[in-house]
């Protein structure tokens, strides 16, 4: 099957020089995708410009109506972009199905916050300077925002952006990963060929640094929301100017299982937390700090659940874990874990690669100075971590330069209280792991791991900026 993505340039299509896409199992090519340039990003953030001036005065009934059309249209397209995505990137159908699904729900729930972009009244003569008049703010667009987005959620990513930004009266310019360009043109096509769709509210560009550069650089866009990693988000920052910036970038997300956990559920979830998507999840459990009274028997359970992952082809519905996004992720991966094994680690599950397929990978007395615990590895490797206490647990847990999310698997109520206030994290989830996240919620990090949040509301309220008004 091969399809041909062209460039999206408001409600025009352009074609181009063809790259190939190559399924990251298969090795076969499934899709290509049209070479854009800088030129092709400023004439995107023109139309942008020039649409916006039609998306900010548009009826927010008329916005409302476009994201529940495209949410059902999804809805009647659901396996078409479930093998979308695992032609693609190889995600395993039933978790690409998933990610359909949670895209759609994102969406609804989108919708719905629509009614709720609301401002509120002001008491002007609530101080001795101020006197009676009618004051109020509302929420206005902020403009054009540029949204760009990685490879592992190529879908439900790129609704997390589009749909705040559109539904909030913004125009749009979209630069979706090179290893998944059709997924988010068909995607894109859904919004564009809405009956309720603003003309020219939304363009897609594909490309590398070059076309991010355009984007990012450019005195057109007034909003950067970007999800990928560190070094990128930090050359963002260094280059975006006076402009509105989200950043969701690397994790490495850890939780702590205490003696009073049920070890069964923990070894259970961990290993789901810690191998779904072949470990590249910004939040995919990493780190796994354990009490020293049950860290062997844990370890014993954890090795067993992942034996049970069958891994390999993503197309048959009882895959768990495919392969990484290229064979040099593959091998980067196998690098570290040969560091760690040298510096004195040992492998208790996994460790063999197949080309780009790496096994799950369990790592025992791990160090606090080694790679595979400091640095984000996005594959799927976790490591065990023997501590002594709670405190030790949480300034172990906390001694990184990433808060995404964190968690803890205990059965007593006071850390449960504790862990809440004491996890440098931007999430914080109890009794199940750090993978844990509901589209609905706030979502972000602090320190490395990024500044802003998504979810429909959070992303919303950062697509508009508050404009005050005075009434004498």
């Amino acid at each position: 099957m091969e399809l041909i993505a062209k460039k999206l340039i408001g409600s025009k299509e352009y074609d181009g020089e063809l790259i190939e896409i190559i399924n990251p199992y298969s090795k076969e090519v499934i899709t290509k995708y049209v070479k854009c340039s800088s030129e092709d990003a400023k004439k995107a953030l023109e139309k942008a410009k020039e649409a916006f001036k039609n998306t900010k005065t548009s009826p927010l009934h008329q916005r409302i109506n476009w994201i529940k059309d495209v949410a059902n249209k999804l809805k009647e397209k659901k396996e078409e972009f479930a093998e979308y995505i695992t032609l693609e990137v190889a995600k395993p159908i039933s978790q690409a199905r998933v990610e359909v699904q949670r895209c759609i729900e994102n969406l609804e729930i989108c919708a719905a916050e629509g009614y709720r972009i609301v401002g509120e009244t002001i008491p002007t003569d609530a101080t001795e300077s101020g006197f009676k008049t009618t004051s109020f703010y509302k929420r206005v667009p902020v403009g054009v925002v540029v949204a760009i987005t990685p490879f592992n959620f190529p879908l439900n990513l790129v609704a997390h952006k589009l749909a705040p930004a559109l539904i909030a009266g913004n125009s749009v310019v979209l630069k979706p990963t090179p290893e998944a360009p059709y997924t988010a043109y068909a995607f894109a096509k859904l919004f564009i060929q809405s009956e309720y769709a603003v003309k020219d509210a939304l363009s897609v560009v594909y490309g590398d640094a070059e076309v991010g550069s355009a984007l990012v650089t450019s005195p057109i866009p007034r909003k950067i929301s970007f999800t990928g990693s560190v070094p990128v988000g930090k050359i963002i920052l260094q280059n975006a100017g006076i402009k509105k910036v989200t950043l969701e970038l690397g994790g490495n997300a850890a939780t702590f299982v205490e003696s009073t956990a049920d070890l069964d559920w923990a070894a259970k979830r961990c290993a789901i937390g810690a191998f779904a998507n072949s470990g590249q999840v910004c939040i995919s459990l990493q780190r796994i700090y354990v009490d020293e009274k049950i860290y062997e028997d844990f370890a014993e359970k954890l090795g067993n659940e992942s034996s049970k992952l069958k891994v390999g082809n993503p197309f048959e519905e009882d895959t768990f874990m495919g392969p990484l996004i290229n064979e040099e992720a593959a091998i980067r991966a196998q690098k570290w874990i040969q560091s760690a094994v040298d510096e004195g680690a040992r492998i208790i599950a996994g460790g063999e690669r197949n080309g780009n397929i790496l096994k799950p990978t369990i790592l025992a007395d791990v160090t606090d100075d080694m790679n595979v615990v400091c640095e984000e590895v996005f594959a799927p490797i976790v490591s065990l971590v023997k501590v002594s206490s709670y405190e030790e647990a949480v300034r172990k847990m906390n001694d990184s330069p990433y808060g995404l999310q964190f968690s803890m698997f205990s059965n007593r109520i006071d850390l449960m209280h504790r862990a809440i206030e004491d996890f440098e994290a931007g999430g914080v989830v109890i009794n199940d792991i750090p993978t844990l996240r509901f589209d609905i919620q706030p979502y972000g990090g602090v320190k490395l791991s990024g500044i802003g949040r998504e979810g429909p509301k959070f992303a919303i309220e950062d697509m508009t900026e508050i404009k005050a008004v005075i009434i004498r």
